[in-house]
């Protein structure tokens, strides 16, 4: 006898576990903040019982022993004597361990997200959470003051059962069930008894699962009949989907509960025959995308679905939801295959050319688009960075905040703009968009009457480079000083000649030693004495703060401390040279204190500035 059917034999009395303290706090948030769409319940149930049997169907092509039976279905079945409902698959089951990995722990992805997520949403904003958080069994808990799951995994011969009320502590025990699959009996609560009423079980099926392509069967009578279509949407000639029924496939393939912004709806044949269905979301995830760098469209070889990984877009689209269905795969194509067939390739870049089309036609809408860009456009900035083969098209549909122009605006409304005498497209990248709008690297720009591009995201610290130029225009940050101003004409009028401050420049540089790498007297300053500037030769200012973020340092990245000539305290302190010692790391950190950064020495800081405020800068 093996040690597992020992265990089998040993192991009967139920064992009792406790979900961990968060997760029982946000089992209550979830059963009692989400009742004004209870019946959503039945929805995430269905759907996971069609994902199992994928699942089980998918490693039956090379595991002959798990194929599903020819009538496999999702049955639903109410008891209105035991007030129970009964939800039955035959997919791919759980063994104990994946009973306690999979139920056991809610929102693996992060519970306490979750939780404040749907503490702070406003009531009709709180049903949009459970599929984007994993926790769409657990919505079984508002319509049930007891859950029971019996499942027996394929390939397995002892089955468990799992049994909770949702209160902090479930159990696990061995159980008895004849096949592979997945039985949920929830046991309704007392005010949640019109789930066992088939008309209102069917009305919700086909609200929320008419276009699953396994059959779901409610009985009625006595006998199970059909409350699906159960057939494959992306299969259909446009003309015959209504957007109704759009927008319940995109909730079923999305976990969302959302509009899709945009739907993508084709057939190609020709040498290649493949059908698909893709929606762009109408709202950001709570659970942000970038956790995930891998596209999850679904591939179907003539209807079966086969696997969420074969990477069928970028992973700068990877926000894009949908199936892509082909008749020119075998239906045991192994993972191996999928990254190397010419057939995938084909598609891949068919189904990238075509949504950047789609971006591009509704690039026009500027209202509609800056929807979709404030969703979407950090992601797909990344490509400008990664995929040199789509880096002009992703740089055309690229949009930015703007010193000058209101909303948001592309690099080609950018250069129709440009002065006659500007040969570059300017840039300044941070952290805050309201911190870029007052910063002094803007002044020059302000004073010349030149627009300067503001970018906040990440990965705006990164990409530039990559991409070098637009319409033949370099892009130039303008923090590292590299901006020849003086050959752009002011539009007041040009200032009194600066003063010699040689000697000051010289004077400061010898006091901040190896914190600079340079000082030098500026023109494009025309209120702050002093600012930041990176070496043209290094990465920008926002590049730095990044890398030193993470903890890189690099010798010969200390900025260069630029200055203005013009302004008072810096005239006055070249009339007063035993100032400077007193006045170069106040002055420093004044500069940094303008890029958004921490004084070098906080506390010497306040200090110096209690001194300056005194006049007591320089005193013995």
């Amino acid at each position: 006898m093996s040690d597992d059917s020992t265990l089998h034999e040993t192991q009967t009395a139920a064992e009792q576990h406790e979900f961990g303290a968060e997760v029982g706090r946000l089992l209550d948030l979830v059963v009692h903040s989400l009742y004004s769409e209870r019946e959503i319940f039945l929805r995430e149930l269905v759907a996971n019982a069609a994902d199992a049997t994928d699942r089980r169907r998918f490693e039956a092509l090379t595991r002959a022993e798990l194929a599903l039976p020819e009538d496999a279905a999702v049955r639903i079945t109410p008891d209105q004597a035991a007030h129970t409902l009964t939800i039955t698959d035959d997919g791919i089951g759980m063994s104990r361990d994946e009973l306690i990995a999979n139920l056991g722990t809610i929102a693996r992805s992060g519970t306490r997200a979750f939780g404040q997520n749907l503490a702070d949403a406003k009531p009709e904003d709180r049903p949009s959470l459970i599929g984007q958080f994993g926790v769409g069994f657990y919505a079984a808990f508002m319509v049930a003051d007891r859950v029971e799951v019996v499942s027996r995994r394929a390939g397995d011969d002892q089955a468990w059962a799992w049994t909770s009320d949702g209160r902090g502590t479930y159990e696990i025990r061995p159980a008895t069930r004849e096949l592979p699959g997945t039985d949920i009996v929830l046991h309704i609560k007392s005010d949640a008894e019109e789930f066992l009423e088939p008309h209102r079980l069917e009305a919700i099926i086909r609200k929320w699962a008419d276009h699953i392509t396994l059959p779901v069967k409610l009985q009625r009578d006595g006998e199970y009949v059909a409350a699906n279509e159960a057939t494959a949407l992306w299969r259909k000639p446009k003309s015959e989907v209504t957007e109704e029924q759009y927008e319940d496939f995109y909730r079923h393939v999305a976990h969302a509960f959302d509009k899709p912004w945009a739907v993508l709806h084709w057939r190609a044949e020709g040498t290649l025959e493949y059908a698909v269905l893709l929606f762009i979301p109408g709202m950001k995830p709570f659970m942000p995308v970038e956790d995930a760098r891998e596209s999850k469209i679904r591939l179907h070889v003539r209807r079966m679905f086969i696997t969420d990984d074969a990477n069928l877009l970028p992973p700068w689209l990877r926000f894009v939801q949908g199936v892509v269905d082909t008749e020119d795969l075998p239906l045991n194509v192994s993972r191996e295959m999928l990254q190397t067939t010419p057939v995938l390739v084909r598609i891949r870049k068919a189904v990238t050319n075509r949504v950047l089309t789609e971006l591009k036609n509704r690039s026009s809408d500027i209202d509609s688009y800056s929807v979709f860009w404030n969703n979407f456009g950090a992601i797909l900035k990344e490509g400008l960075w990664e995929d040199a083969e789509h880096r002009t098209e992703i740089a055309g549909l690229s949009r930015f905040h703007s010193s000058t122009a209101e909303g948001l605006t592309g690099l080609a409304d950018y250069v129709g703009r440009m002065k006659p005498e500007q040969e570059a497209i300017y840039y300044l990248a941070g952290d805050k968009l309201e911190a870029l709008r007052d910063s002094a690297q803007l002044e020059g720009f302000r004073d010349r009457g030149i627009e300067v591009l503001l970018l906040t995201d990440p990965v705006d610290a990164f990409w530039p480079e990559r991409l070098a130029n637009f319409d033949g225009k370099p892009l130039r940050s303008i923090t590292q000083g590299a901006a020849d101003l003086a050959a752009l004409p002011r539009t007041d009028g040009e200032p009194d000649p600066a003063p010699d401050v040689a000697e000051l420049l010289a004077s400061l540089k010898t006091a901040l030693g190896d914190a600079v790498s340079d000082v030098r007297s500026t023109d494009r300053l025309a209120r702050s004495p002093v600012i930041l500037a990176a070496s043209e030769a290094g990465p920008d200012l926002q590049m730095q703060r990044l890398m030193k973020r993470s903890g890189q340092s690099f010798p010969g990245l200390a900025p260069v401390l630029e200055v203005n000539p013009r302004h008072e305290l810096i005239r006055s302190l070249a009339d007063h040279p035993d100032k400077v010692a007193d006045a170069a790391p106040v002055l420093l950190d004044l500069a940094l204190i303008q890029d958004g950064e921490m004084p070098r020495n906080p506390a010497a800081f306040a200090q110096n500035i209690a001194r300056a405020i005194t006049g007591s800068f320089g005193a013995a």
